[in-house]
């Protein structure tokens, strides 16, 4: 089933205020799906301060120190690492780039859960609830934030099985649905050259999405690609640094709603993850049509 937050902030005043506004929506969310969560925060300045790279990892070996202490041998530069439940985040004076290769390097095993400057992703096995406050969640500060709950279907329980999926530098990618055709587009990925951390559908699509924007494609024009290739039915919500956007197949059966007002815009699988942002009495409130393209950037 699974459920989908996304919060796109246009007011800066309201910034402090969205850890505590994507808590609120993810929790919400979590009838739909109580085995595992994630979220992609963007622009928090203490766990992702501006102008450093940044790296979330997951499954690493060691605690902070050595992780940090690895990575920086790695890097030929200090390395600073943030313990957000089972989430390490690394940040350095250094392209994300750059910092990626050297958390690679130095703990080969680790599954990278998102890179890139300004973007931090956690996400984790547990119900929503309770990762939020092991990550401290209702603090964080930022412009943008992703979520997803999930109810796994067809592929494990794991971190690597949970949303987001960033696969790209500061792209993430959430999911409600199914793709009926994923195995036969992995297949065709993999001869290219991608690699993939699970077996699930949705990091099929979130690395079909970022090829299409390494290839020079815009948020827009990758999500069509996305919805004349892939089968099934599906709600997606698609975010980088600077853009939101969200699609659902040309059925439209999996639920999703949309509300804007001057101050943000807000994306959920149901009102009710809404209902508490501020000014929402005041918002314009409809469902997305059938393969249409949502988007806005900042």
């Amino acid at each position: 089933m699974c459920g989908i937050v996304g919060l796109h902030l246009r007011n800066p005043q309201l910034y402090p205020r969205l850890g505590e506004l994507l808590t609120g929506m993810l929790c919400e969310m979590s009838n739909r799906g109580s085995d595992s969560a994630g979220v992609a925060v963007y622009g928090d300045p203490v766990w992702t301060p501006p102008g450093r790279g940044c790296v979330s990892l997951h499954e690493a070996e060691g605690d902070a120190e050595s992780i940090g202490t690895a990575v920086a041998s790695a890097l030929g530069a200090s390395v600073d690492v943030t313990e957000l439940g089972d989430t390490r985040l690394l940040t350095a004076d250094v392209d994300s780039e750059a910092l990626l290769a050297a958390a690679k390097a130095a703990r080969p095993g680790a599954l990278i859960a998102g890179f890139g400057a300004d973007l931090a992703v956690l996400k984790g096995v547990g119900d929503p609830a309770t990762l939020t406050r092991s990550w401290g969640l209702a603090g964080a500060r930022g412009w943008q934030g992703v979520g997803h709950t999930r109810m796994a279907t067809e592929s494990a329980v794991t971190p690597s099985g949970a949303h987001p999926y960033a696969v790209g530098p500061e792209q993430c990618l959430v999911h409600n649905g199914s793709f009926a055709n994923h195995a036969t587009i992995r297949r065709e990925l993999r001869a290219a050259g991608v690699q993939f951390d699970s077996e699930n559908d949705t990091e099929v699509g979130a690395r079909f999405v970022a090829t299409r924007l390494a290839a020079g494609r815009d948020v827009e024009t990758a999500l069509k690609e996305l919805c004349a290739t892939f089968d099934g039915f599906y709600t997606l919500l698609v975010s980088n640094r600077d853009s939101f956007a969200v699609v659902r197949d040309a059925i439209a059966c999996k639920p999703a709603v949309i509300a804007e007002t001057a101050d943000w815009v807000a994306m959920g699988s149901e009102y009710r993850a809404l209902s508490g942002l501020p000014g929402v009495e005041r918002a314009a409130i409809w469902e997305p049509e059938p393969e249409v393209v949502y988007a806005w950037t900042r």
